[in-house]
């Protein structure tokens, strides 16, 4: 069995795209119209996918309590600021052992996303 993808509906996929693709840097692989939605999927080309919908049924509020997606930046630093830059706010990371730091930052949609920063 092999994990794919994972689903999100947005209600904005230009803002989606905005945050992910442009901001944490996510690469866009396909984005297409279905019937009544817009469909975007980004990653890389051999790994999971994560697949953002927009139109049809709207997103839940909130969305997906205890959902996060987590994601590895390659500069945690860089990233933070570009985060920053854009006006997001930045919580304490959590570090649930000495090899591990998260930050959770909310999307657009309030979906959490997990930035996961490998240490020493």
């Amino acid at each position: 069995m092999t994990f794919l993808w994972t689903t999100i509906q947005v209600a904005d996929l230009d803002r989606s795209l905005a945050f992910y693709h442009d901001l944490l840097g996510l690469p866009l692989q396909e984005r297409f119209q279905g019937t009544g939605r817009e469909i975007a999927m980004l990653g890389t080309a051999e790994g999971t996918k994560l697949e953002l919908i927009c139109g049809g049924n709207p997103p839940p509020v909130p969305p997906a309590p205890g959902l996060s997606l987590g994601l590895g930046p390659e500069n945690m630093a860089q990233q933070l600021e570009r985060l920053r830059q854009a006006g997001y706010s930045i919580p304490a990371p959590v570090s649930p052992n000495p090899s591990l730091r998260f930050y959770f930052i909310p999307d657009p949609d309030g979906y959490i996303v997990q930035l996961v920063e490998q240490l020493g």
